[in-house]
Formats: C-alpha cells, structure tokens, sequence
C-alpha cells in the first residue's frame, strides 16, 4: 500500500479511469455485436441503425483516448463493410 499522498491519489485516479475506460470498450463491443447480428439476421435496415450507434460509440472513445485513433477507423470501417455486403 502506498504512503505517499500523491501515490494514493493516484491509485485512486487510475482506478476510477479504468471504470470509465472498461464502461465505453463494454457499450463499444454491445454495440458492435447488434450490428453484426442485425448484419447476419439480413435485416439492412436495422443493421444501417445499429451501425450509426455503434460509429458514434467508437468515435468517442477514440476521442477520449480508448482507443488509438487507428483501432477505431480499422473497427468502423470493418462494420461499414458488413453492412454494405448486405443483399
């Protein structure tokens, strides 16, 4: 255990930023799966929905530092292809 009170603050710090961080990768993967699974189902429409969800989730982690901003181009511009692949 830390003795330092700026060692305790960051333990603190760093464990609420893990919250946070491991809360917006959970919604990102919720989000991802429905639109793989509305993708698979056939339904265009609704995946086109879930797609926009689930841009708009990667995106603001990639701005809050989540993920790199590479990760999150490669991880939307992969769901933009399934959808688009939809008959």
């Amino acid at each position: 255990m830390a003795n330092i009170k700026s060692a305790k603050k960051r333990i603190l710090v760093n464990k609420k930023r893990e919250e946070r961080n491991k809360a917006a990768k959970s919604k990102v993967k919720t989000l991802v799966k429905k639109v793989e699974a509305a993708a698979k189902a056939g339904d265009k429409a609704e995946a086109a929905k879930a797609l926009i969800a689930a841009t708009s989730a990667i995106d603001k982690a990639a701005s809050k530092g989540i993920y790199h901003k590479n990760t999150a181009a490669r991880k939307i511009s992969r769901l933009n292809l399934l959808v688009n692949k939809i008959a």
